[in-house]
């Protein structure tokens, strides 16, 4: 039976899209695996939570910076560092509170994001560490925190959130979210990518496939070669190409894998439908910001 959620501003049952860490165990036997899918799980929704608030917050810290004029004091490693922290710990929180756990939970991963930087910056300010060995043992040690925060609170209890039906729709559809977050920034400065970025299109399904050993069936694995292959000779036909062609030929190619996500989003091969969903999105995205570059720059 699907797993549900009974949300206190609807009447209706809406299905949770994946195992919540607070879930009631499962049966004995699959108990320990359960558990630790679930902390999987938990963990990364909270790294996905994180990459959207850095996405989302981080051109808004660069714009406000520059509008009060304190862009030079942002960009300074230990400012950036605790500035990198707050957006992470901002769509941290959101996602937590949305999968109903409590603020002292909330608190706690809070403090996983901060306390890691927080240590670091006595060595940096004494000269025993540059800036880049700031940013990667901020990053480091956060990873720990974080599992020790999850492991803490695995056991506990959701507590009662009242959600908007658009909230929960917003919410359901977290990979076109995602997705568009990471064109934020194109969307500013837009360019047109290498051809050779092409190669990701055909080869996320057949590394995924294989991961999820989905390319057995009945010609699956024939189509995703035939894919491979019609891709690369049009990398190849761009490359040889150059200057407009090549432009306008690689935001085609990201169009048209459009397409081929949309086909395996209906028919649910391969590929889980949530990241055929995160393509579709981000290849229509990032096609458009190729075809806006190619239409305001000069020939």
């Amino acid at each position: 039976m699907e797993n549900t959620r009974m949300y206190a501003d609807s009447a209706t049952a809406v299905p949770s899209p994946a195992p919540l860490p607070t879930d009631d165990p499962a049966p004995p036997g699959a108990a320990p695996a359960s558990s630790r899918r679930r902390l999987l799980w938990h963990l990364g929704e909270m790294a996905l939570a994180m990459i959207a608030g850095m996405l989302l917050l981080g051109g808004m810290w660069e714009l406000a910076g520059a509008a009060l004029g304190v862009g030079d004091a942002l960009a300074r490693p230990e400012i950036a560092a605790l500035v990198m922290a707050t957006n992470m710990t901002a769509g941290m929180t959101v996602w937590m509170r949305y999968r109903a756990h409590r603020w002292h939970a909330v608190g706690e991963m809070a403090a996983a994001m901060y306390v890691p930087f927080l240590l670091l910056l006595v060595p940096f300010r004494a000269g025993l560490i540059d800036a880049d060995a700031l940013l990667l043992g901020g990053h480091l040690l956060m990873i720990p925190a974080m599992v020790l925060v999850a492991l803490r609170y695995r056991h506990e209890v959701p507590v009662p959130v009242r959600r908007h039906r658009v909230v929960v729709a917003l919410a359901h559809r977290w990979p076109a979210g995602l997705a568009l977050l990471l064109t934020v920034d194109m969307w500013v400065d837009p360019s047109v990518l290498s051809p050779w970025t092409m190669l990701v299109l055909p080869g996320g399904y057949l590394v995924i496939g294989m991961a999820r050993r989905t390319l057995g069936g009945r010609g699956v694995l024939a189509t995703q070669l035939v894919g491979l292959a019609v891709w690369l000779a049009l990398i190849l036909v761009a490359v040889l190409a150059g200057g407009r062609t090549a432009d306008w030929l690689v935001a085609f190619g990201w169009l048209a894998h459009a397409g081929w996500d949309v086909a395996h989003h209906r028919n649910r091969r391969v590929v889980p439908r949530s990241y055929a969903e995160f393509c579709v999105v981000l290849d229509v995205a990032l096609a458009a910001v190729m075809v806006l570059a190619i239409l305001t720059t000069d020939a």
